[in-house]
């Protein structure tokens, strides 16, 4: 039997590093709108209130996708998924670059927005069935880490990216180069990868490891049914106290995200006097750091699950520790220089980054059959806060004036998500179809 010490094979990162760089452009092509946001609003002429808006639609197509995402990739599968959903919304990322062109942009904007929510939304539900499909049990927090950290990832690498093409060529090309990209990736995807039990080169060795450490591999039922999931077991995900914690911790988490997706270099410009440019290239920087805080939790994670034996233990205490680091944006409203701005951001963001394990989790506690609809469950309710916190945002900084308060609300998340996997969630477990 295999052991830890000698893993046989290595495809099971090929099909990890697909996904993660999935999430890193769709993460990138919504927050398109973050970066070309304060040229497209002097130009098209929108308030605070109205961007705020503009940066939720998405998230209200998102929200709405995920359940039917979730039965999809249950349904057929996570490539196809995948595949369609990768298309359509490079395709939609493509055409905003001429919605100002429109008789209506900002009307333009909101309905390409939530095509853009729409279409993204197979992404949580597919790639958690892949973790789920591809790595045992000891190994899925250090996998589930590394997808996550694709959000961080993606504002590293591709907002000074989108910065530079802002300044050079003009906002408009942000979304016509980003849009490319993601069809070009969409080719990457539909040849290179496969399930376990159909990949032409995996190993019977490697096979055999992660099918015995809990890896459901995508075996198709007895007789070739396809898997019919009801609607009382979808309800069902609600009667289970510990689920319900982790979406509420979810939102949370979510919360803290979506400022750093929308909001953010909105912040640094008017609040804190950065040109656009160097506002692409300031953001990064705590991006880079949640990327390191979101690969060290897997690792941290799973040496404490391994060590003591308690999954509760081995993902509970990372998330703490990180979500408690995470309210320092907080002390941003303290601060005068500019480097301690840029650098409690990056505490910020490596402690988010650190505390995010939910997909991870998922892959741990959903019943098998119903994996991707608890995916897009989670999912559907933690980008609640994709919704909510622009919104909110906008207002605040419409009353307001600044971003104080707005700095406060998101800070204070953190704190909700840490009682709600201690107080509600209780003790980490599968559960039963």
């Amino acid at each position: 039997m295999p052991t830890i010490s000698r893993v046989p094979g290595w495809r099971r990162y090929y099909a990890l590093a697909l996904i993660t760089f999935i999430l890193t452009l769709a993460t990138a092509d919504r927050a398109t709108l973050s970066v070309a946001g304060p040229d497209l609003s002097r130009e098209i002429g929108m308030s605070p209130v109205k961007m705020g808006w503009l940066f939720s639609a998405f998230a209200w197509a998102y929200v709405l996708g995920q359940v039917p995402a979730g039965w999809i990739a249950d349904r057929i599968s996570a490539k196809t998924a995948m595949m369609a959903g990768l298309v359509l919304w490079s395709c939609v990322t493509f055409f905003m670059g001429a919605a100002a062109h429109t008789a209506a942009p900002f009307i333009s904007l909101m309905i390409l927005r939530f095509m853009l929510g729409l279409f993204e939304s197979p992404v949580g539900p597919a790639s958690g069935r892949v973790i789920a499909n591809w790595f045992p049990s000891r190994e899925r927090g250090t996998a589930g880490s590394i997808f996550n950290s694709a959000q961080y990832l993606s504002l590293f690498l591709f907002t000074p990216l989108m910065a530079w093409i802002n300044y050079k060529f003009g906002w408009e090309h942000i979304f016509t180069v980003m849009g490319g990209v993601g069809l070009m990736a969409a080719v990457l995807w539909w040849r290179t990868f496969h399930t376990p039990v159909d990949h032409p080169k995996l190993s019977a060795a490697e096979l055999d490891y992660i099918e015995e450490g809990g890896a459901l591999v995508g075996r198709r039922p007895a007789g070739g049914e396809r898997n019919k999931v009801r609607f009382s077991e979808i309800m069902g995900l609600f009667k289970s106290r510990m689920l319900v914690g982790i979406f509420i911790a979810q939102y949370c988490i979510n919360g803290l995200t979506w400022f750093f997706v929308s909001w953010f270099p909105t912040y640094l410009v008017t609040d804190r006097g950065f040109s656009i440019l160097n506002a692409g290239f300031a953001a990064s920087l705590p991006a880079m750091f949640g990327c390191i805080g979101a690969y060290s939790s897997g690792f941290f994670s799973d040496t404490i699950f391994r060590r003591t034996g308690s999954l509760s233990l081995g993902r509970k205490i990372p998330i703490t520790i990180g979500l408690l680091l995470s309210t320092s944006i907080i002390l941003c409203n303290y601060v005068d220089s500019e480097n301690v701005v840029i650098a409690l951001m990056c505490v910020a963001l490596f402690g988010k980054g650190f505390g995010s394990l939910g997909w991870a989790i998922i892959a741990d506690t959903a019943p098998v059959r119903t994996i991707g609809i608890t995916g897009g469950v989670f999912n559907s309710l933690g980008n609640i806060a994709g919704i909510v916190t622009p919104i909110v945002i906008g207002h605040l900084v419409a009353s307001k004036g600044n971003f104080e308060w707005a700095l406060v609300y998101v800070g204070l998340h953190g704190l909700v998500a840490i009682a709600s996997y201690w107080i509600i969630v209780g003790p980490l477990r599968r559960l039963p179809d």
